[in-house]
């Protein structure tokens, strides 16, 4: 009896090592990302999926903000971001840190109230919308959450209130101007809780209504002016601060998200809870044209300097290719990259 549990205990640590070698030698690919993204479940199908394809490599995700997202990457403790802030992009690509940035998906920020919409804002567009919750903020009569936490979301909500002539860094000092300075389910639990309005992301706000974490309203709908692109940049492993990143399987998981196996998977994910998608595949449309109105959209609003990346910030891309403003009017062309 005695020597049957030694052998077991033996057996039990040989493959308890055989284990940890494996996990040790797995190379760990870090994505700094959103919450957005993050919080919907998206982002465990995928790595699922590329790990499969990949078994030596290890992907771990560092939800944030996107402008914490890009920070971390700056910092060299990422390998690639996959973000939604097409000008702090460029940004990060400009200050020599990212190279072959390549649109992956879409999705639309949505403002969302309580039912009643105090402010009477349904119907509205955007920055109307806000500028009628403002009045109403005045009058004790509504309240707005912010994210405040420097994300993708919060720039937009910023630009929103800019385009309306308000500058969101005095608003914050109002009463009726809240701030989570948190990632996008927790805003939307405090602005149910409150009874106020919010601007989300599509993907967030069904993820939540449908769970019945809130009973939000969509108040202003989906639009141009609320479009919001999902963004994957590699690091620049030229840049002296981060020759350490794992470069080249960074390219292959910027490849595999552009990959129609991926594109499909948005197309279908959440179909199935929520009666839509969370995330629109971005590639296709962009390569035919074939819906050429959110096509004009992307390249207005996400293009930098007329392209999804600037041809000096192109690095050993491989197959990867890019797109033009032109060449979204003529699929048939296709640039290689070197």
């Amino acid at each position: 009896m005695g020597i049957m549990f030694v052998a077991i205990v033996v057996v039990a640590i040989v493959i308890g090592a055989w284990a940890l070698t494996t996990t040790q030698q797995k190379e760990r690919l870090v994505v700094s990302t959103t919450t957005s993204l993050y919080e919907t479940g998206l982002l465990d199908v995928l790595d699922n999926k590329f790990e499969t394809k990949h078994p030596d490599l290890n992907v771990t995700f560092i939800s944030q903000g996107t402008g914490l997202a890009i920070q971390t990457a700056m910092r060299g403790d990422a390998d690639m971001i996959l973000v939604h802030d097409p000008a702090r992009e460029k940004a990060f690509l400009d200050d020599g840190y990212g190279v072959n940035r390549k649109i992956i998906a879409y999705n639309y920020f949505v403002i969302v109230g309580p039912e009643e919409d105090p402010a009477g804002v349904e119907g509205l567009d955007p920055v109307n919308a806000l500028l009628a919750i403002k009045a109403a903020g005045e009058e004790g009569e509504a309240l707005w959450v912010s994210r405040g936490d420097d994300s993708g979301t919060h720039a937009k909500e910023k630009r929103l209130w800019i385009a309306g002539g308000e500058d969101a860094t005095e608003l914050r000092d109002l009463p009726w101007y809240l701030e989570a300075g948190s990632g996008m389910t927790a805003t939307l639990n405090l602005a149910d809780e409150k009874r106020a309005y919010t601007l989300c992301d599509m993907g967030s706000y069904l993820n939540n209504y449908v769970l019945g974490n809130i009973d939000l309203n969509i108040v202003v709908e989906a639009g141009k002016d609320t479009l919001n692109v999902y963004s994957a940049i590699a690091c620049d492993p030229r840049n002296a601060d981060l020759k350490h990143v794992k470069f080249n399987h960074a390219m292959e998981f910027i490849e595999f998200l552009v990959s129609d196996e991926v594109q499909e998977i948005l197309a279908d994910f959440g179909v199935d809870k929520f009666g839509q998608p969370l995330f629109y595949p971005a590639v296709e449309i962009l390569e035919t044209n074939t819906d050429p109105t959110t096509a004009s959209w992307i390249k207005e609003l996400a293009f930098i300097d007329g392209t999804e990346c600037p041809p000096e910030k192109r690095y050993e891309a491989g197959d990867l290719t890019f797109l033009n403003i032109a060449l979204i009017l003529l699929p048939i062309r296709r640039e290689n990259l070197s």
